[in-house]
C-alpha cells in the first residue's frame, strides 16, 4: 500500500501531457480503456453530481477528426498551453484540459469545446 501512494506521489510530478501519455500506455500494455462506458442512467446520475459539486475536472473525451484544428484553438485559448502541448492533448484524448474549475468555469468550457465538436466530461 505504501508503493502505491508513493507512486501516486510521483504521478502528481508530472505535466497532464506525460500523464496523458501515461495513461495511453497502460491502456495498450494491458489491453483497457480508462474512459468508463455511460448508460443513460449514470448520465442522470453524473448530471445531478455536477450540480453538486464545486469544482471539476474538464476532461476532454473525444474529438472530431474534421474539427481538430479548431479544437486545438480552443484548447490553447483556455489554458494558456502552447501549440505542442495543446495538440498533444487533443491527441490523446480522453485528457484531462483543466484541474479544479469552478462550477461556471468548467460549464463555459464545455460549451466552448462542445461547439468545435469536441465531446466533453465534468469529473
Amino acid at each position: 500500500m505504501a508503493d502505491l501512494k508513493k507512486f501516486v506521489e510521483e504521478i502528481k510530478t508530472l505535466s497532464i501531457v506525460e500523464v496523458s501519455e501515461l495513461v495511453k500506455m497502460l491502456e495498450e500494455e494491458f489491453g483497457v480503456s480508462a474512459a468508463a462506458p455511460v448508460a443513460v442512467a449514470a448520465a442522470h446520475e453524473e448530471a445531478a453530481v455536477v450540480e453538486e459539486k464545486s469544482a471539476f475536472n474538464v476532461v476532454l473525451s473525444a474529438v472530431d477528426a474534421t474539427k481538430k484544428i479548431a479544437t486545438i484553438k480552443v484548447v490553447r485559448e483556455l489554458t494558456n498551453l502552447g501549440l505542442s502541448e495543446a495538440k498533444a492533448l487533443v491527441d490523446n484524448a480522453p485528457s484531462t484540459i483543466k484541474e479544479n474549475v469552478p462550477t461556471e468555469e468548467a460549464k463555459g468550457m464545455k460549451a466552448k469545446l462542445e461547439e468545435v465538436g469536441a465531446t466533453v466530461e465534468l469529473k
